[in-house]
């Protein structure tokens, strides 16, 4: 007698579909997705019309000038700089706490919690760079010029206060900014090659 083949039941794959697409949304919100890094900084707003042919006269006392070169050597006024000094440079730039005369002159302003104070207003830190400076270069310019702002205003709020700046109220943080009002200006690259 013969024997009959024993069939072997089918599997039913009307769900794997299913499956395959849960397995996606399930890896899709479990795993973490580098995100892009890059530098906060927030654009001045645009220049009314009437303006724009007007140029502004600063005090050469009142400008930083800090260049990087193709070489990613920097170059604060016309010496040149380790990074390691940068942060203490434009702290020392920006508060000119003994009225230097090659410093930012220090106008009398008004200053909520503070009252009348000498203040830095029109001080400008100059940064430029070489179109083949190395961009990590230039990140680690930038980390050092804002983190020297970070500082000042840190040990303001601190000795004021007696808080960090990032506990105090929205309008401690205005008056301590008014008082160190972050003032980078970015030109645009150009060819400085090196020296």
């Amino acid at each position: 007698m013969a024997r009959k083949k024993k069939k072997v039941p089918q599997v039913n794959s009307s769900s794997s579909a299913d499956i395959a697409f849960l397995l996606l949304i399930f890896f899709l919100i479990t795993t973490s997705m580098d995100t892009d890094k890059g530098l906060l900084r927030r654009l001045p707003p645009p220049v009314p019309e009437d303006q724009k042919d007007m140029e502004q006269d600063i005090k050469k006392r009142n400008i930083l000038e800090v260049m990087i070169n193709s070489g990613n050597e920097l170059l604060v006024g016309d010496e040149p700089m380790d990074i390691s000094q940068l942060r203490e440079t434009v702290k020392e730039f920006v508060a000119n706490k003994e009225d230097l005369a090659n410093l930012p002159e220090r106008i009398a302003t008004e200053v909520e919690f503070f009252g009348l104070v000498p203040v830095t207003k029109y001080h400008v830190v100059s940064l430029q760079n070489d179109r083949n400076t190395q961009y990590q270069k230039y990140i680690e310019v930038q980390n050092e010029l804002v983190a020297a702002y970070n500082e000042l205003r840190e040990e303001l709020a601190k000795s004021k206060f007696k808080k960090s700046y990032s506990e105090l109220s929205d309008e401690e943080q205005k008056s301590i900014r008014t008082i160190y009002p972050q003032n980078i200006s970015e030109a645009e690259p150009k060819k400085y090659g090196v020296k």
